[in-house]
């Protein structure tokens, strides 16, 4: 189906009805449901890298741990408070907690994990090392 299709009233509608009984559910929870912020993980020679987009969050409102050679990041971004749900006209942008879990190489030294909040970006550097961690670590976001 082209774009125009779906602008066109006459064309294009099958694709909305299929989805019109879920409006309800959409309406209420739609924008507050989990959701998932986007990331990247890459792995340079002495440390993995991971940046996640957070845009709109404050790094309080960010917990990062690492232990077992698991990384979890959780964190919760809210609906503007100053504008009320029914004044909106359209709502695009995910709100509500989310929570990401990510399995690490036995060589990432947990104790030494550096988390820095920056321009809606998160970004954590996980230096290599060859004794694995056990003990849990929280990850201090600056």
């Amino acid at each position: 189906m082209t774009p125009e299709a779906f602008m066109n009233p006459n064309m294009g509608v099958l694709p909305f009805e299929m989805f019109r009984s879920f409006a309800p559910v959409f309406a209420k929870h739609g924008p507050l449901m989990p959701w998932r912020p986007p990331c990247d993980i890459f792995e340079t020679e002495k440390e993995i890298v991971l940046k996640m987009e957070l845009p709109e969050m404050r790094r309080e409102q960010i917990r990062v741990t690492f232990e077992n050679n698991v990384l979890t990041l959780r964190g919760e971004r809210k609906l503007e408070e100053t504008v009320s749900p029914e004044n909106f006209h359209c709502i695009e942008r995910k709100y509500g907690e989310f929570m990401r879990v990510f399995s690490m190489p036995a060589l990432v030294e947990g104790s030494k994990v550096a988390a820095s909040f920056r321009e809606g970006v998160l970004t954590l550097k996980l230096p290599k090392n060859a004794a694995p961690t056990a003990a849990p670590v929280v990850v201090k976001v600056l």
